[in-house]
């Protein structure tokens, strides 16, 4: 046997005991003529020691960082213990030691805080993954993946795989290709989910499938989106938007208390989009902290009402305010002390490209009761007062408003307020907050083009109340400014989103089972009856055999992965990622092929007019 124990295993029970280790030459200390070294494998770290009569062997075959070394001896207890270890409270005293395989100079070291930047530790990452940081995130990627397998199992759940190789459908991003050699000019395309063939198996009957797969998407990437990821990708028969919510709660918290030994007790918070949208500025809100956004004038419409209408700071000859469609408020607690060269800080952080406003507007709610602000010269303490109160500051708070254009201004004011929570110190990593967004617009207005483009993807159904308007309203835009009043722009999605700590981890919805309602989807996205039939008449068919209502979720493994180990990367949690460019350094993937190939493909590249 190469071993008789693990390196993480040995206790103070072991000692006396004559044991086999194998594994990584981490650290090499030499005193005198005794050496000391930290032997490592995937479960830990020993210590072993060489004593005076072990000098000829390892002056024979000299050790070095990460050769493959195999030792035997006998377990003794530590003079010097290591409470920092497991292992710490014992030590091997090696009688033989073999090299198994020695090891070129690492180009970085193999520790928790390497010398390694990112670029180098992705092409060496068989490395990297050496580290123990890195090893327990494929950890905790491994038991949140058995926890949702055996959680599902539980709940007959079946476990079926679907193809890789299918044909390309429109659901929102572009499609990775892949030529067929056997049907010369013809592709076939990775699937972005397995969308259509979970809805088939409903169709054939097995009402509860789940798969723990591979989903494909080239779009542009970002720490938190990666070409190839993972899903834990489920769906059920017969059951109501209620039916899924309770049954992947349960699902989400029995992750969280079987990896991170966190046990929710109450149901999960429930938010509309437009509640959220309203309060946050976003589909995702972060809802560990509160500055909730205040709305004094606006464009939204909160359940179909305006709401906002900008008496508050109207009438004052502050021209941003008058002639601005929208304007928003956060009160910052206890930020009133801030300094001029603070607040113009935040002017310049809003005024970047990324978050595109002209500028910020602040008011001091002093702790004496006075109020400062930039705009002091249009408005009068008590406006100040009436203004700050809106906003739900108080003495020492710090209000911050922005104004502009509906859309940008609120998207511009979520990014402000998560900014401000991040430097106050309310995002904390070790705090989970979970809820459930509902309620989403089923449609989405494409200015260019003057037509509905799905907001979720085209198989998402209606709420049952729409359901007639949909099937009985033209989608037709007449009248393109008008947009909004469309009866299409009213139609709820009966759809839902898990997001933790501002991040969507899970979204899905119930499903359209009906022939004649899929077909209404389709032609309100643009599609022809030709081209629905083309694209997706496999589906259409198969509902006409007794399709049961049915509906899914999909959570993104690689990104719960993330938040659960505290970092706002996924590549973090994934064996073998790409960078942000979509490349695998370590492979040097994607590369070119040879013109032979290209031949028995039927391909021709053409990149900046030169083509083979």
């Amino acid at each position: 046997m190469y071993r008789t124990h693990t390196c993480g295993e040995l206790r103070k029970e072991q000692i006396g005991q004559s044991v086999t280790l194998a594994g990584w030459v981490q650290t090499i200390r030499k005193f005198g003529s005794i050496t000391f070294i930290d032997l490592r494998d995937r479960y830990g770290i020993t210590q072993l020691l060489f004593g005076e009569e072990m000098n000829t062997a390892l002056a024979d075959n000299p050790p070095g960082r990460e050769f493959v070394v195999q030792v035997n001896g006998q377990v003794e207890e530590r003079t010097s213990k290591n409470p920092q270890l497991p292992t710490g409270d014992i030590e091997i005293k090696v009688n033989g030691y073999k090299v198994l395989n020695p090891s070129a100079t690492p180009p970085f070291t193999i520790q928790d805080e390497t010398d390694g930047g990112d670029d180098l530790r992705m092409k060496y990452r068989y490395l990297d993954l050496r580290r123990p940081a890195v090893r327990k995130n494929l950890e905790l990627r491994y038991a949140v993946n058995r926890a949702a397998r055996e959680y599902l199992h539980r709940n007959q759940f079946m476990d079926l795989e679907t193809p890789f190789l299918i044909k390309s459908t429109p659901e929102g991003a572009r499609d990775f290709v892949v030529p067929s050699r056997m049907n010369p000019g013809q592709f076939y395309a990775l699937p972005q989910s397995p969308q259509t063939f979970k809805q088939l198996l409903m169709v054939s009957g097995y009402d509860r499938y789940y798969q723990i797969v591979k989903c494909f998407r080239d779009e542009d990437l970002r720490a938190d989106r990666q070409p190839e990821f993972t899903q834990i990708d489920c769906e059920m028969s017969f059951v109501e938007q209620e039916d899924i919510l309770n049954m992947f709660e349960g699902l989400v918290k029995d992750i969280f208390k079987t990896v991170k030994g966190i046990d929710y007790k109450d149901k999960l918070e429930r938010m509309t989009w437009e509640q959220a949208m309203w309060e946050y500025g976003n589909d995702k809100p972060d809802i560990r902290f509160g500055m909730k956004i205040a709305s004094l004038k606006s464009a939204f419409t909160l359940g179909g009402k305006q709401t906002a209408h900008g008496e508050l700071i109207a009438g004052a000859g502050f021209g941003v305010f008058d002639h601005a469609e929208t304007v928003l408020a956060i009160a910052v607690p206890g930020c009133s002390e801030y300094s001029r060269k603070q607040t113009d800080e935040l002017t310049e952080w809003v005024k970047r490209p990324q978050i595109g406003m002209q500028g910020l507007v602040y008011i001091k709610c002093n702790g004496d009761g006075t109020y400062k602000s930039s705009i002091d010269k249009f408005y009068a303490e008590d406006r100040l007062r009436a203004i700050s109160t809106a906003a739900g500051a108080g003495p020492g708070d710090l209000v911050l408003l922005l104004a502009g254009r509906e859309e940008r201004t609120r998207k511009a004011m979520s990014e402000l307020r998560l900014e401000m929570g991040r430097r106050l110190g309310l995002r904390r990593e070790d705090e989970f907050k979970l809820l459930w967004v509902i309620d989403f617009p089923l449609f989405e207005y494409a200015e260019e083009d003057n037509r509905w483009v799905a907001r979720h993807h085209p198989f998402t159904a209606p709420k049952p109340s729409d359901i007639s308007i949909m099937i009985n309203t033209s989608p037709v835009i007449d009248e393109p400014e008008k947009y909004l009043e469309h009866p299409y722009n009213h139609i709820k999605a009966n759809a839902y989103d898990m997001v933790i700590n501002g991040n969507e981890i899970g979204g899905g919805s119930i499903r359209i089972y009906q022939r004649e309602l899929q077909e209404k989807m389709f032609a309100a996205l643009g599609m022809s009856p030709e081209e629905a039939q083309h694209k997706f008449g496999f589906l259409l068919g198969a509902f006409e055999y007794g399709a049961p209502p049915h509906g899914g979720i999909a959570f993104g493994i690689d990104r719960l992965c993330a938040i659960l180990g505290g970092s706002e990367s996924i590549r973090d949690f994934i064996a073998f990622p790409k960078n942000n460019s979509g490349r695998d350094v370590m492979l040097d993937a994607p590369g070119t092929i040879d013109e032979r190939q290209l031949k028995e493909l039927s391909i021709q590249v053409n990149t900046g007019g030169n083509s083979l």
